[in-house]
């Protein structure tokens, strides 16, 4: 890593949402979000510890407009829990929008994390839903694994990753984000803000340095 960070045993890889709607051609594409995938295989084959995570919502979620007359895509509403930006719907369900990336390889992740599964509750984090009190059970796992520090990687750097690794460092985890490995979507300045709130944290933006 480009920090010198060692990469042992108590360390696990967190892919985030590496799926096809979030890539070119699918329903809600982070702008070159399919560069990242041989760079994730490359980084996953240096951890022994790794989980993947998966969006995956039921048809007619709180988040999409279409289930909002009305409203638009990048449009903001008041839900129960605060403010939810509306979305084109995306990895529904059993759908091939939310399946994996085809090309990614990382046969020895111990775990698919599904998220978003509520109808009325967005997730961003892998960790917590978006009124952030419903839990995905990915922390109990860690701590009952003894995995301490946390490495994220995927789609999008300014949304599900940023608040992965917000709500990683709150639990008392050390976190890096391994931000060549990430792609944005910068929707009104989230690309720069999102910079600005993990250095506030100090979480860890490295380099996966592709040649190591």
């Amino acid at each position: 890593m480009s920090d010198g960070a060692t990469i042992n045993g108590n360390d696990v890889l967190i892919v985030v949402d590496v799926q096809n709607d979030f890539c070119p051609g699918g329903a809600l594409p982070v702008p070159s979000g399919n560069e990242i995938v041989p760079i994730v295989n490359r980084l996953a084959a240096r951890f022994r510890n790794v989980v993947l995570t998966q969006d995956w919502h039921p048809p007619g979620h709180l988040s999409f407009a279409s289930s909002h007359p009305g409203e638009s895509p990048n449009d903001t509403i008041a839900a129960p829990y605060g403010p939810q930006i509306l979305w084109p719907d995306h990895c529904v369900q059993d759908t091939q929008g939310a399946q994996f990336h085809p090309g990614l390889h990382i046969p020895h992740a111990a775990l698919v994390v599904r998220k978003g599964i509520h109808p009325t509750i967005d997730s961003y984090s892998t960790f917590y839903e978006n009124d952030r009190t419903t839990p995905t059970g990915l922390i109990g796992y860690l701590r009952e694994r003894g995995l301490s520090r946390i490495f994220l990687a995927g789609l999008a750097f300014d949304f599900c990753v940023r608040y992965s690794a917000e709500d990683a460092q709150r639990q008392g985890f050390a976190v890096f984000v391994v931000e060549d490995a990430c792609r944005g979507i910068d929707v009104d300045g989230s690309i720069a803000a999102t910079r600005a709130s993990l250095a506030a944290r100090g979480v860890a933006c490295i380099s996966a340095l592709e040649s190591a």
